[in-house]
């Protein structure tokens, strides 16, 4: 029995109904934080390692040939599925269109669509898992079960923006860790797309725009930057994932790990609002606070 078929009773529930974020919501006050980019690697790992997506991204994506072009325009997205208001949902529709074209059929025989439920599924599913890594490496403490499951129906609103059907939905948090589990323990495998992503981050190649001749430069400046996300891609992945890509993780790695979030979490406070958040992020919440102080000032105004 696959993952997503255990999950088909859920179709009778009352799921919400699209609509964008907003503020007071966990979402608004986190995915725009830079340390996003740190978790994200290991829920893109665990993505290439989905037979489906794997195949799909191997014959689509650029990651190989353009890996900065491709995380930007990866990481613009998933900010505007937040903080884009009503263009968040029409970003989502965007993606939808433009992945219901990729499809592949594999040596094997099998033809992949990306658009398939379960696949579509857990690429968001992913996310979820490494919004609470993040919370337990790279913040001040780690989530409580409420806060999990608080941020949980955030997540479900997420998957409804996305049009993922309710049956690929677990009804609460702890009925997503069963399924999460079951997805690494018994669908996911290793992949060459999957270590080819490891090998990417680890060395990342420069821009297509930068001049040749600044390309060691380029080498030289990013390898530190390369070899922290490697090292913590592999570190906030499970180790059940771990094994199948023969990935080695010792307690020493994650000593080494838990310090660099410790230091990460306070010092990441300590910087301006500007520097913490990405720029459509930071500007998203600025206009927000704007209007609210324009809402103040019209309700004190004389009538």
């Amino acid at each position: 029995m696959t993952a997503s078929t255990t999950l088909e009773s859920a179709d009778a529930r009352d799921l919400p109904q699209r609509h964008p974020f907003a503020p007071g919501t966990r979402m608004w006050d986190e995915t725009g934080l830079v340390t996003f980019s740190l978790t994200a690697g290991s829920a893109f790992l665990l993505q290439t390692m989905e037979p489906t997506i794997s195949a799909v991204v191997d014959k689509h994506s650029t990651f190989r040939t353009d890996p900065m072009g491709r995380a930007l325009r990866s990481l613009a997205s998933v900010m505007m599925w937040v903080y884009g208001g009503e263009e968040g949902l029409a970003e989502a529709e965007r993606l939808r269109g433009m992945h219901a074209t990729l499809n592949t059929t594999t040596p094997d025989g099998i033809r992949h669509t990306a658009l398939s439920s379960g696949p579509w599924a857990w690429v968001l599913h992913t996310g979820t898992f490494a919004f609470t890594e993040n919370a337990k490496y790279f913040a001040r403490r780690p989530l409580t079960d409420a806060e999990k499951e608080t941020y949980y129906r955030e997540a479900v609103q997420l998957l409804r923006n996305f049009s993922v059907p309710p049956k690929e939905i677990p009804e609460n948090y702890a009925a997503f860790e069963k399924y999460f589990t079951e997805m690494v323990d018994n669908h996911l495998v290793a992949t060459g797309t999957a270590h080819d992503y490891l090998r990417v981050i680890r060395s990342v190649a420069p821009p297509k725009q930068l001049p040749r001749a600044l390309a060691p430069v380029w080498k030289t400046a990013v390898a530190p930057i390369g070899r922290m996300q490697y090292f913590v891609t592999v570190g906030t992945t499970p180790e059940s994932a771990r094994r199948k890509l023969g990935l080695e993780w010792s307690a020493a790695d994650e000593r080494k790990l838990r310090v660099l979030g410790r230091l990460i979490a306070y010092l990441l406070p300590l910087l301006p609002e500007r520097l913490r958040y990405f720029p459509i992020a930071y500007e998203a919440r600025k206009l927000e606070r704007d209007r609210d102080r324009l809402r103040r000032i019209i309700a004190r105004r004389p009538l």
